[in-house]
């Protein structure tokens, strides 16, 4: 309920106005009192006001419970606040994603050290344009892809899919380097997170499939099985991804960090297209268009002085 009321202050004396200013004072700290919370309003009618209390579906981390969830890291009670889920999900994904998570991401430059030897990169403008190229027609894409589809296998409980994205992922892999910076990744994670955050799904996951495990689907299947919304943890995962090339720019160029920071931003929109794309597209729009950067995962293996294992 709240209590407005309209008043009109008569001019003249101030000090006759003193008891009227002072109830006017009372009201309103009476109707700060009675005023419902911020989003948490009432149309005229009694329904919720359009909007109000409500997180766009392209903003909110959607954090449903899931069956999957081991006891020990519960989702949110059903029921609790929309805020509340959101910030478990938040939590959970700037943990997985974060570069101190132990998967070794920083040792890898998919291919990043032979294009700046080669000259390929020279400056902040050439690593955005080299990057963009990644996201959008080569591994950006492809890991994308291959995230969304694992997502939707684990959190519907399709073994069958999940091991045929599984296998695809491990065949898809262009060269020796880079299969050995997805895998050697996807293990870590799954090995790293079924000790700290452990989900039915992941160790499902394991049962069905005992070959090399593609870092992007140990990463969807995760997000799944903790129920965080496919399109929310795809955006946090292609930005990892993106952050981690441009952290392996900035010490091979070298860039200043503030520059390493323009080229994130610079890749924004680049990110959110590719994420886009992925989540409409199925497995046979899986393929790479990105030819000089699989070629310089290629000539990384033979390169004379190297600083990153791919």
């Amino acid at each position: 309920m709240v209590i407005r009321t309209v008043t009109a202050i008569p001019m003249g004396d101030k000090r006759k106005n003193v008891p009227l200013l002072k109830g006017l004072a009372r009201k309103r700290a009476l109707q700060l009192h009675l005023s419902p919370p911020a989003g948490r309003g009432r149309s005229p009618g009694g329904a919720r006001a359009p909007g109000e209390g409500e997180v766009p579906p392209s903003q909110a981390l959607s954090m449903a419970p899931h069956p999957a969830c081991d006891a020990r890291h519960p989702l949110p009670a059903s029921g609790e606040r929309e805020r509340d889920v959101n910030a478990a999900a938040l939590y959970r994904l700037m943990a997985w994603l974060s570069p101190a998570y132990p998967v070794g991401a920083f040792s890898y430059s998919s291919g990043i050290e032979w294009a700046v030897e080669a000259g390929d990169i020279r400056d902040a403008a050439s690593l955005a344009g080299w990057l963009a190229v990644m996201m959008r027609a080569g591994a950006g894409f492809g890991d994308a892809v291959l995230f969304v589809h694992a997502h939707r296998a684990a959190a519907g409980a399709d073994d069958k899919a999940l091991h045929a994205v599984a296998e695809l992922a491990a065949a898809l892999a262009p060269s020796k380097e880079r299969h050995l910076e997805t895998t050697a990744q996807g293990r870590a994670f799954v090995e790293a997170t079924r000790a700290a955050w452990p989900c039915a799904a992941l160790g499902r996951l394991t049962e069905i499939w005992d070959g090399p495990l593609a870092y992007p689907l140990a990463v969807g299947v995760a997000a799944a099985g903790h129920g965080i919304a496919c399109e929310a943890a795809l955006h946090a995962f292609l930005h990892a991804i993106a952050a981690n090339w441009i952290s392996a720019g900035v010490r091979l160029i070298p860039l200043g960090q503030t520059d390493g920071q323009r080229v994130l931003a610079a890749l924004e929109e680049v990110v959110a297209a590719t994420a886009t794309r992925a989540l409409i597209a199925s497995l046979d729009d899986l393929g790479s268009a990105a030819f000089r950067a699989d070629l310089a995962g290629m000539k990384h293996e033979t390169q004379y002085t190297r600083l990153f294992r791919s």
